[in-house]
């Protein structure tokens, strides 16, 4: 009997000794894949979870979380909406809205000019308004230096030198404003012919300033006394005239070399300068339009009869609107200009002032 060194496979399957691993009756032969049924077979860990349970011992059920219930939304409100759209500019809006309120509420009052104590500028003795003459024009006497910087004419646009003396009436009329417990006054809106407007609005603009002006509740309106009423035919009590330079000078007198306006009782006209219409004064530390109103309600102011000029009274304060504020709003500088008058020169200075009464 020979002996081999090498053992024999059984032909009907069984357990191999050198793999340790069993095969089955019926499977190819290489296949050593083990079966469930055989509890010495390698586990089979492609379908084990990539995460551990975080309680191995639990129940599947168990490891799942519990669904969140259902939170209320809360609805936004309209300021929270506001906010969310407009960011930061939702902050700066009320805050804008405060200031305009108060520029507005300052206006109204009278503006950064008006004094702390609440007093209105005086504006003088009212006097009959029937009066020939020349008032307004400081008298001078002719021996003033050409050079006089109070009232010298800035800078600025071009104007008329010289008109035809003789004016047009702009058209248009207004109701009546104020009271007029006393007197009732018609005006007519008139342009020299020769002066073109154009520059500044046109004939139109000249008048509307002119009405807005005297039907303002600081005008002279504010005094119950007084009513005003535009009217472009028939004989008005006064004509409020936009004159040139060179009729200006005959209607009112250049003594003194400044450009001035004036009302001149026996035409029966408020003549405004166009000069200074279109460039203002120096001396007036105010914007053109400011300037207009100041020409407009101090001329018309010698017209209902106010004839005689203010000093400054309070040291700082407004100045009267009776004040020439053309020529200085302190009284040395007007004093300057006519020694005789009734300003004194006693160093007092104020600020410019439109207004009969500033605070309405």
């Amino acid at each position: 009997m020979s002996v081999t060194d090498r053992t024999e496979r059984p032909s009907g399957g069984g357990h191999d000794v050198t793999s340790g691993v069993t095969s089955r009756p019926d499977a190819p032969a290489g296949d050593t894949k083990a079966t469930a049924a055989e509890p010495w077979a390698r586990p089979d860990r492609s379908r084990q979870p990539l995460r551990a349970r975080w309680d191995p011992t639990a129940a599947p059920d168990a490891t799942r979380r519990a669904p969140r219930p259902d939170r209320p939304v809360k609805k936004q409100s309209a300021l929270g909406r506001f906010v969310s759209t407009y960011g930061w500019r939702a902050y700066a809006l009320p805050v804008l809205l405060v200031v305009t309120v108060l520029v507005l509420v300052d206006a109204v009052r009278g503006g950064p000019g008006v004094a702390a104590d609440g007093e209105q500028p005086g504006f003088g003795r009212l006097s009959s308004p029937t009066q020939d003459g020349v008032i307004g024009a400081p008298p001078g006497d002719g021996s003033f230096p050409a050079d006089l910087p109070t009232g010298a004419l800035p800078e600025g646009g071009p104007f008329t030198e010289a008109g035809s003396k003789q004016w047009r009436v702009v058209g248009g009329s207004t109701p009546e404003f104020g009271k007029g417990t006393e007197y009732h006054f018609t005006y007519t809106v008139e342009i020299e012919n020769g002066v073109n407007t154009t520059a500044f609005g046109g004939d139109v603009a000249v008048a509307t300033m002119v009405d807005s002006t005297l039907a303002n509740p600081k005008s002279w309106i504010h005094d119950p006394r007084f009513a005003f009423r535009r009217i472009d035919k028939g004989e008005p009590d006064f004509r409020i005239s936009l004159t040139s330079r060179q009729t200006i000078r005959e209607a009112c007198g250049f003594e003194i070399p400044i450009d001035s306006s004036c009302y001149n009782g026996s035409m029966d006209r408020v003549l405004l300068s166009e000069a200074r219409w279109v460039r203002g004064a120096p001396a007036f530390d105010g914007d053109i339009g400011s300037y207009r109103q100041y020409l407009v309600n101090h001329e018309v102011g010698h017209a209902i009869g106010y004839h005689q000029h203010q000093p400054c009274e309070t040291d700082g304060g407004l100045a009267p609107i009776m004040m020439q504020q053309t020529f200085g709003t302190d009284n040395d500088a007007i004093a300057a200009l006519d020694p005789d008058g009734v300003v004194p020169m006693d160093g007092k200075s104020c600020r410019f002032n439109p207004w009969p009464y500033p605070r309405g």
